[in-house]
């Protein structure tokens, strides 16, 4: 179980930025809500390494923590949308800086024998 927020030293917010986003899919989710509103299915297919139960808890962790909306629509069968919220959207520039610098170290690191 993760720490809470309140618990954090306030002199390091990058502290408080890896525990809400920490997690090996959570911002591979964001970055995929950042082209809008998916289902569940879409947001599995779209992140093939992830298993059922991960997306699950990533999902309602990022939903306990406000960057995403879960909206349930009463249908047979369910549907259930994702979408960012605006504190979520706040995390568009991030995600763009963390893409490119992945980009640049998978192309400029050295390599290695």
């Amino acid at each position: 179980m993760r720490g809470s927020v309140d618990d954090t030293q306030d002199h390091c917010a990058v502290e408080i930025a890896m525990e809400i986003l920490g997690g090996r899919w959570k911002l591979a989710i964001i970055n995929k809500l950042l082209t809008g509103t998916h289902r569940f299915g879409e947001l599995r297919r779209a992140l093939p390494g992830v298993t059922q139960r991960m997306l699950t808890r990533q999902l309602r962790e990022l939903e306990a923590d406000g960057l995403i909306e879960r909206t349930v629509y009463a249908e047979v069968p369910p549907k259930v949308e994702y979408a960012l919220t605006e504190t979520g959207r706040s995390l568009e520039r991030v995600t763009e800086l963390l893409d490119a610098w992945g980009r640049w170290y998978r192309d400029a690191r050295p390599h290695r024998e």
